[in-house]
This record gives C-alpha cells, structure tokens and sequence, in this order.
C-alpha cells in the first residue's frame, strides 16, 4: 500500500508542477481517527516551494484518483498532514492474501541476486560454547534467516584457528591431566584450561591408548584430541539450536597457502609496514587511527589483525556481495584496524557490516552466575539449554538489542506463565490452534469468498487485521537494519491483539458468516505467529 501511495502522491506532485523535495514517506498515525497512514510531504515540497503547506496538501488530495476499493478516504490534516483511511474491501483482499501465502507470507525478493555471507560464533576449539558465545550464535542464524526470508543467498560461515599459543596450551592441559591420571605430580598451571571437559579428554585418551603417550609432545596427540572431542562437542550445541553452517574456515589454511605473507607483502609495497624492536607494525596512524599496531610480534606470532586482513581478503575475492561479521564485545578496539587495512588494499569496505553483541549476565535468585573460561566455573551453552529449552534460550537471547547488555533471568526462563514472553507467544499459537479444531475446520487455499472482513467491526478485530498485515514491511526493516529484537517485540503485539480478540470476540457462534470471518481471522494470526516463530527459530506448539 505504501508504494501505491507514493506513486500517486508523487504523480500529483507532478501534475502541480512542483518538486516533492524529497522521497515522500508515510507513517502509522499515533492517535486515532487520523486514518491507516500518513504523510508529511505537502509541508516538506511547501518550504521548498513557497506554498501554504495546508493549501499544497488539498491540491495534492484533489489531485490522487486514488482506487476506493483500496482508500475509503483521504483528509487534510493540521498543518498539512495527508491522512489515508483504507477500504474494508482492502482488508478482505489483504487477508485473504494472507491466508493463501500460508508459510510464504512475509517472504519477499528485496534481495534476489545477492549473495551474502554470515560469520557468527566462530570460536576456537579451546572449550564449550559458553552463553556469550551463545547469544552471538543465535543472532547470527537468526539475521541469516531473515536475510533468507527477503531473498538473499545467504551462506552461515564459522572460522576457526587450530594452532597458535591457546591451542598449544590446550593440548599441554590434556597432557598434564593424561599423566595425572597415570600418577605424575607435575604442577598444573593457573593459565591452563582447568574444565572437567580437559579430564575427560584425558580419560579418553587413557582408555585408547594406555600409557604409551607418556612421552608425546602437547602439541602431538593431546591438541589433536582435544580439537576434535571440543569441536565435536560444539556443532552438537549448535545442533541442539537447529543452527547449522554451510562453511568452516580454518585459519591456518590462511598460512599454508600463504595468504597472510602475501598480506604483508602488499601492505609492505604501500608503505603500510615497518619494522621496530624486532616487531612489524602497521601503520594504522596513517589509516585514520590513533596509533600504530603490531601485527607481527618480536617473537614471529602474528597477533589477530593480520590473519584476518588475511581471511576478509578472501571473502571479497569470493564474491559475496555483503559480508556480516558478528563479534562479542572483545573485537571492538580490533575490526576498525582490519578494515581500514583492507580499504588501503583497495577493497570496497562498505560490503563489511560488523555487528557487535554486547556480554550476558545469567542471574538466578538474584544472584549473578560468575563465568570464567579458564578456570571453568562457567554456564556452559549445553547447561542453559538443559536448564531452560531451547526455544526460550533462541528468545531470550533475541529479544533484546546486540547493543545493549542482557540480563538472563533463568527464574523468568523457566516459569510456564504468561510472564514468560515465549510461554505467553506460544501459548497464543496453542489457543488459535484449540480454536480452529473446535470450530472444525478453517478457511484454506480454496475459501474463495467464504468470509466477509466488513463483517469484522469490533474495535479488537480491527486493531489484530492492523497489526497481522504489517508483517511483511517489519520482516524487510529488520532483515535490512539486521534486528530480530523488533521482531520479538512485534509478535508480541500480535500476541496480545489475539488475546484482546478473542476474549471481546466470541469466534464461533450461530451467526454462520461472522464466523467464518473470525475463524479467517484466526487463521490469519496463526500464520503471522507462525511464520514469525520460523524467522526466530522457535517452536509453534499446537498444545500446551
């Protein structure tokens, strides 16, 4: 509707001869009686023009031959504001659309032909998936699935390195635990990874191979067999989400095939790279910032810029079209110095979106849950799902903005009430679906005019058609801005506009026809539910 309008009013723009000023946009007026949409472009041309902003707006009304099977009525406004009142007709034919998409409803091609790459969780193999790591996870699936719903090609990538000082202190962790179980008394670091998880490896390996890796070096068996029980562990977390990547990248290839050498080539041939006490810098003073960084350290180890000035050399040469970098809040001083290296390469860094998610607290009874990685007195990811469903934990982590910090309230999570806003949604799906079965049946594909939407008067039917047809413009603004929280909350609004509904509304009743109308209407808002659960990735149970 709102492009319909902007077509008619802009050709009325013309047809006055005067410049709109700028693109003309409309919004949901905030009190009521002031129609479906409005617009501000008669005062926004009328300063431009030098015209009477209220006079401009009735030219541009008397000038809309606007269909009033789709606008019933068009007014002028307060100082010149355009209101639209759209026809019952409209409703009917925007509901029954509803209806016929089905699960396609919401889908649209925005983004036909372009191919986009996620990157999200991309944690080394060093431990359990923690609920940080957790929040990143779920944000990451969820923005790819929105993009997914507005036609993108979209492909879920998880990059990983498998050597470098972490990797080899993992593997001296097993070792050491390995010949505690075999009596030794060599001391255990505190820098050393302390979980259970590293006896438990070391019990595997025990039970394998016996005593014979008394003498195997950290880096041998022990990091091999820590990689691949950690990274085993991982994707069935990530399983347990329904969160599956279609590509991992490790970034040792980076070195191997060696594309962070030839990195520093090019920098160097730039003048980018120095050396200096034994260390190669980079000149980030030159590139915007404050000072210059090490990307080679004394000791010949590249720290983190370098190999991933490395690894977004190759997501440009691989053709996406727009890359998405999800990262926690410890790679906020680091992606600026990646990307202005990659802009001294000549790479067109408006194709990086980096989105950064901000810490969890998990609190219970008040009482914050301390996490540490190293000493392993952490929530694992696994242990919130256990706690809590998996479903709570994929909303939970998305109904809040990535910007702001969350608050994991696991008394809230696992109260079944509609205090617990993925019990309240759910609980809305369970009840439409109670409905549909006690009225026997409900309109599909072949209702064809089975249902009048001018039977629907109710203040509480009109408000729930309102907020069900805004789904497809709210999946296209938050796939575009990159925000499920908005999603979260819009669905919470259809939750509540249902449960208005039908408790104004009696849905089945001996009027046979404004039954089928509410029964339509039912229909409608489960499949908003629905298809808005499926963008979250939350279960639609049909009992609870």
């Amino acid at each position: 509707m709102k492009q319909y309008l902007r077509e008619r009013v802009v050709a009325a723009f013309r047809d006055i001869g005067i410049d709109p000023a700028s693109p003309v946009s409309f919004e949901t007026p905030r009190q009521e009686g002031h129609g479906d949409l409005t617009t501000n472009a008669a005062m926004v041309a009328a300063r431009k023009a030098g015209k009477n902003p209220r006079e401009l707006a009735a030219a541009l009304v008397a000038g809309l031959h606007l269909d009033p099977s789709l606008v019933a009525s068009t007014e002028v406004a307060g100082p010149g504001f355009i209101n639209f009142t759209f026809a019952a007709t409209y409703y009917l034919e925007q509901l029954r659309a509803l209806i016929l998409a089905g699960a396609a409803y919401g889908r649209s091609d925005i983004g036909k032909g372009k191919k986009v790459q996620v990157e999200f969780v991309s944690a080394n193999p060093t431990g359990p998936l923690t609920v940080g790591h957790g929040r990143g996870a779920v944000y990451g699936d969820t923005v790819a699935k929105m993009l997914e719903w507005t036609g993108h090609a979209v492909e879920r990538e998880y990059y990983f390195n498998n050597a470098g000082r972490q990797m080899r202190v993992l593997g001296d962790s097993v070792r050491l635990r390995y010949l505690e179980l075999l009596g030794g008394t060599e001391p255990f670091p505190d820098d050393h990874y302390q979980g259970e998880y590293i006896k438990d490896i070391a019990r595997h390996l025990l039970e394998a191979a016996g005593e014979s890796l008394r003498e195997e070096p950290a880096e041998g068996r022990f990091k091999e067999q820590a990689e691949t029980e950690i990274f085993a562990d991982i994707r069935k977390t990530l399983k347990s989400l329904d969160i599956e990547f279609q590509s991992f990248y490790n970034e040792n290839w980076l070195y191997e095939r060696g594309m962070v050498d030839d990195v520093v080539r090019c920098l160097r041939e730039k003048g980018l790279v120095y050396e200096q006490d034994g260390a190669v810098w980079l000149k980030t003073s030159a590139l915007g910032g404050e000072k210059d960084k090490v990307i080679i350290k004394s000791t010949g180890e590249p720290t983190y810029r370098l190999p991933d000035i490395a690894y977004h050399r190759e997501k440009f040469r691989r053709g996406f079209d727009l890359m998405i970098d999800i990262f926690g809040a410890d790679h906020v001083a680091t992606y600026p110095d990646v990307l202005a290296a990659l802009k001294a390469l000549e790479f067109d860094t408006r194709r990086v979106t980096v989105l950064i998610h901000q810490f969890v607290t998990i609190t219970q009874g008040g009482e914050v849950v301390k996490m540490s990685t190293r000493k392993a007195n952490f929530i694992t990811l696994d242990e919130l799902i256990d706690e809590v469903g998996a479903d709570v934990v994929r909303y939970f982590f998305l109904m809040r903005t990535i910007s702001s910090h969350l608050n994991f309230d696991l008394g809230l999570a696992k109260q079944q009430s509609d205090e617990n806003p993925v019990y309240y949604l759910q609980y809305a799906h369970a009840r439409i679906c109670s409905i549909l079965r006690y009225a026997g049946g409900e309109p599909g594909p072949d209702a064809g005019g089975d249902f009048d939407v001018s039977l629907l008067r109710n203040e509480a039917e009109i408000d729930l058609i309102k907020t069900l047809l805004v789904f497809p413009e709210m999946v296209e603004s938050c796939a575009l801005a990159f925000e499920p929280h908005r999603i979260a909350d819009y669905l919470q609004n259809v939750a509540t506009s249902f449960h208005k509904f039908y408790h104004e509304c009696r849905v089945v009743s001996e009027d046979i026809p404004l039954t089928r109308a509410r029964v339509a209407l039912c229909h409608a808002a489960r499949t908003v539910l629905r298809n808005g659960f499926a963008i979250l990735g939350i279960g639609a149970p049909e009992e609870m």
